[in-house]
């Protein structure tokens, strides 16, 4: 590891207009920050890619970035690029099993935030280092949303979530795990209790239903929920999944490495309109993970998944092929056709009817992050739908920083 590491940072022309930085959603200083490794000044080097992304060391290992920071080396032209996730990742780790925070000089003004995934935890940080009086509410027994829930353990391992959970304790930051803001303490209550803003982060963990016939059987999971706790079921010998993203994927492989023998994902486009990552889709191949395009699911039955053939038509349409219909046997099936949000936080707003929802409930936002209710902000999947985690994190950075200025301007 440290070998590919140095060969990597020698690598790097330290371009003087670096466009792997302009390429990444957070802007991270990838240039100084390999100059900085580069010279032996680690601890420096992760204390800038910290301050500018607190979850650098997880974005390190999870974000897509082909598509965003390698995707735009110039040394990707001609050659492989330069391996940025990798370099990351071993300086943040270093960075992380270093550091000691102590909490900064409290400023008595309180903050709630609801949910811990990607988008609560970077406010957290943000805003415990300014000084706020921080609580985290999180509706499951520990911290980490979408990141522990949603990220398979060989992508992302539990104990670097348990880190960040030391790290707020260490900042003065307060964590409410199962609890739920909505059906038992409300928004209203918590600007009762004193809180002078409150950020709304809690993700996209609902799963979208397929609407067929045989979705209840009892062989039939949901990815996300799967993923929650993958030794908790029973799959068989012969897995179907249906759908074609990152967490289709992820499920793909976590059965794989929980003893399923025969994992095919059934995705209703082309191989081309996949919308996982081309990494992931790689990584999936090599571990045995089988694809069957342009099929769309009509029906499950106990022992098979009936679909038809499907073809796009030219205005980008799909339509179902007449007499192309099979029943492909399946001991168990896993739907994965994304996810929305939560029902307990957004029945909650929709009763006060002061937070605006779009059609897909989810909430509505201005540049900034502020909703339609005063002092209430939000961020990360709950506003976007399911996204990536460096993308919640640039948005969660914009959302902090008008919360700062938000709970300044109040005077509280």
């Amino acid at each position: 590891m440290s070998t590919h590491i140095h060969q990597e940072l020698t690598r790097c022309l330290q371009c003087k207009t670096p466009f792997c930085e302009q390429g990444c959603p957070v802007g991270t200083p990838i240039k100084e920050a390999i100059h900085l490794a580069r010279n032996n000044r680690l601890f420096e080097a992760g204390e800038l890619l910290f301050n500018n992304n607190p979850l650098s060391i997880i974005t390190g290992l999870v974000c897509p970035h082909e598509d965003f920071c390698e995707g735009h080396c110039i040394l990707g032209k001609k050659q492989s690029p330069i391996d940025i996730g990798s370099i990351e990742y071993y300086i943040s780790e270093y960075y992380l099993n270093q550091i000691s925070f102590t909490p900064a000089e409290k400023l008595n003004q309180k903050i709630a935030i609801v949910g811990s995934g990607p988008a609560g935890l970077t406010v957290a940080i943000i805003l415990a280092r300014k000084g706020y009086d921080i609580t985290i509410f999180e509706s499951h027994d520990k911290i980490g949303g979408v990141l522990r829930f949603g990220i398979p353990e060989f992508r992302l391992p539990k104990q670097i979530i348990d880190r960040y959970q030391e790290l707020l304790y260490q900042m003065g930051v307060k964590i409410r795990p199962n609890t739920l803001i909505g059906p038992v303490l409300t928004i209203q209550e918590l600007f009762r209790d004193g809180y002078a803003a409150v950020f709304i982060a809690t993700g996209t963990l609902k799963p979208k239903k397929l609407d067929v016939t045989g979705e209840s059987l009892g062989h039939v999971f949901y990815a996300i929920d799967y993923l929650r706790n993958p030794g908790n079921h029973a799959l068989g010998r012969r897995l179907v999944i249906i759908g074609g993203g990152n967490v289709a994927i992820d499920a793909a492989r976590t059965a794989l490495r929980s003893g399923t023998q025969e994992v095919t994902i059934y995705y209703r486009r082309s191989e081309e309109d996949l919308p996982s990552s081309q990494h992931e889709i790689t990584y999936a191949k090599m571990d045995g993970v089988k694809f069957a395009f342009n099929y769309t699911p009509k029906k499950i039955e106990d022992t098979c998944v009936a679909f038809v053939k499907t073809r796009a038509t030219a205005q980008g349409q799909i339509e179902e092929i007449p007499g192309t219909e099979i029943c492909v046997e399946a001991d168990s099936v896993i739907i994965s056709i994304s996810q929305g949000p939560q029902k307990n936080i957004v029945n909650s707003i929709k009763s006060m009817k002061q937070i605006k929802l779009d059609r897909f409930g989810l909430i509505v936002i201005d540049e900034t992050g502020k909703t339609t209710l005063d002092g209430v902000f939000a961020s990360g999947d709950v506003v976007t739908g399911a996204k990536t985690v460096v993308e919640a994190v640039a948005n969660a950075k914009i959302a902090a920083e008008t919360i700062h200025q938000y709970v300044q301007s109040q005077g509280k």
